[in-house]
């Protein structure tokens, strides 16, 4: 697995999500409940970003249509998405948060 810095931990603020690309992947960063996730930046139902939703119970909420993803395992909670979305691993050293979005073969 390889991992790329994606941004500095304290630029994560609680519960407000923050879009990054890494490897040409879009990504939205959540710090909440004392950890930080990586999921896939787009709602798998309608193509929009899922960095500009709100954050409450570790999950994301698509601000189009309502539907939201459990930032731990990308499953759609209700409609109208089905699909869930891809998850990333993230690892902390000191300030850099550190995402690997390759997949392994």
């Amino acid at each position: 697995m390889a991992f790329v810095r994606a941004c500095a931990l304290s630029e994560l603020e609680e519960d407000t999500p923050k879009r990054v690309e890494l490897d040409g992947t879009p990504v939205s960063l959540v710090r909440t409940e004392g950890e930080v996730f990586a999921i896939h930046d787009i709602c798998s139902h309608a193509n929009v970003s899922l960095s500009e939703g709100e954050v409450e119970d570790c999950q994301i909420e698509c601000w189009l249509h309502g539907s939201a993803f459990d930032l731990r395992t990308g499953k759609p909670s209700g409609l109208p998405a089905t699909r869930p979305v891809p998850v990333y691993p993230v690892k902390i050293e000191g300030d850099d948060v550190l995402v690997s979005v390759t997949q392994e073969s």
